[in-house]
């Protein structure tokens, strides 16, 4: 069987603020049609690498390749042919006030394209039924709407375009058990139906478990290891065996079903160690 190509090849990656290092040679590969999860301690550089690779951070060294095009050094905010084949949902949502949700998830239609205020106005409709929200969310301006609605209202607009990418910086934070399950059945749904590749960074070992193909683990400044949520239990780390084997991690494994969530037991590649 011939190997995967990665949708998003990071190699190399430094960042820094100051003197301090965030990143240090961080290498990491994101393969088609499977969902990411990224997880790393507080102040690991989970939204620094995110923003790098979409391009709102320019890294001090190393090479970043997504959909086959190297992206470090350009300025890739400008280039409507990388950026509108992704989707990006951000903490809290970054929803524009002034806006409505529909008027928000019409924020992209208008920066690439120039389609009439109808056509808009149904794309928009089919967007917000397509993240669970009622038709009536639409008119609705985001302080109006519960913070499980206002989640879903910021993924209707980074599926606006129809992205074979999406990034997501914790998007169950915030929400109530039984909304965040929700959510992440959502993620899934629309990752297989869509045959979206999903960058996914999270704290929530629900989420992990329950949907996510692959979990890639920063610490020490770099991707220390990748692979499945059962490997990752058994990889010799401090941090990782206190995030995956302590409390928390147990319980999430007991509650998650035998089977059900691709990062228990389903086909993957081996656990890889950076």
């Amino acid at each position: 069987m011939a190997e995967r190509e990665p949708i998003i090849e990071v190699r190399g990656l430094v960042n820094r603020f100051g003197k301090q290092a965030v990143h240090e040679g961080l290498d990491l590969d994101v393969y088609p049609g499977e969902i990411l999860g990224v997880v790393g301690g507080s102040g690991a550089g989970k939204s620094v690498l995110m923003r790098s690779i979409i391009g709102l951070r320019k890294p001090d060294e190393g090479s970043i390749r997504v959909l086959g095009q190297e992206v470090l050094g350009a300025d890739i905010t400008q280039d409507p042919g990388i950026t509108r084949r992704w989707g990006v949902l951000f903490q809290g949502g970054a929803l524009f006030s002034g806006l409505t949700v529909a008027e928000n998830v019409q924020v992209p239609m208008r920066e690439y394209f120039a389609l009439s205020d109808e056509l808009m106005d149904e794309i928009a409709a089919y967007k917000i039924s397509m993240v669970g929200l009622p038709p009536e969310a639409g008119p609705k301006y985001p302080s109006e709407l519960s913070g499980g609605m206002r989640k879903r209202a910021a993924l209707a607009r980074a599926l606006a375009l129809d992205p074979m990418l999406l990034f997501l910086d914790e998007p169950t934070a915030g929400l109530d058990p039984i909304a965040a399950d929700g959510f992440d059945k959502l993620i899934r749904t629309l990752a297989d139906t869509m045959q979206l590749t999903v960058f996914l960074i999270t704290h929530d070992l629900d989420t992990l478990h329950a949907i996510c193909d692959r979990v890639a683990v920063i610490a020490d400044r770099k991707i220390i290891a990748s692979g499945t949520v059962a490997e990752l239990t058994r990889f010799e780390h401090p941090w990782v065996q206190e995030y995956f084997a302590g409390p928390r991690g147990r319980a999430a494994a007991v509650a998650s079903e035998p089977g059900r969530g691709p990062g228990v037991d389903g086909p993957h590649a081996p656990l890889e160690v950076g």
